[in-house]
């Protein structure tokens, strides 16, 4: 049995089948655990093992920003901000092989990922038991916030 495929095609399925609110906070998660594996490597010295990480980061933080609808609600303005900040504090720490740098990204990241944790249950109670988790209550989803 080809364990590798399976997973792969559960990942898959996975995200074809959540919720705009469950995507947004598996990329935060994915994200911190970027961070921290790149921060381990690069406190270990191994740029080259951290350099993915840190790609697969930015990635993670463009398409953050790509989806963020900046005047759909007052901070997106400012999380667009952070994200931008990021982007540059991610590479500088790539290139530069730091871990400090590093750090200070995932300390930025771990609250705004605990944020939208909450956003996400609040709106699975607001959520009926036949309408999709996200689209509960009119002003309840995270399109309303600016996401999706």
């Amino acid at each position: 049995m080809n364990y590798a495929a399976l997973r792969t095609r559960y990942v898959d399925d996975t995200v074809a089948t959540a919720s705009p609110a469950k995507l947004l906070t598996m990329l935060y998660d994915r994200l911190v655990l970027d961070l921290q594996r790149a921060e381990a490597a690069q406190r270990e010295g191994d740029k080259v093992a951290a350099g993915p990480h840190l790609t697969h980061a930015q990635d993670i933080v463009s398409e953050l920003a790509a989806t963020l609808e900046v005047g759909s609600w007052d901070g997106a303005k400012q999380l667009m901000s952070v994200y931008t900040y990021l982007l540059t504090e991610l590479i500088g720490a790539n290139v530069a092989g730091d871990a400090e740098r590093t750090a200070a990204c995932r300390e930025m990241v771990e609250p705004l990922r605990e944020a939208w944790h909450q956003a996400a249950q609040e709106i699975a109670v607001t959520a009926t038991p036949l309408e999709p988790v996200g689209t509960a209550a009119p002003g309840r989803s995270l399109g309303d916030l600016g996401v999706g």
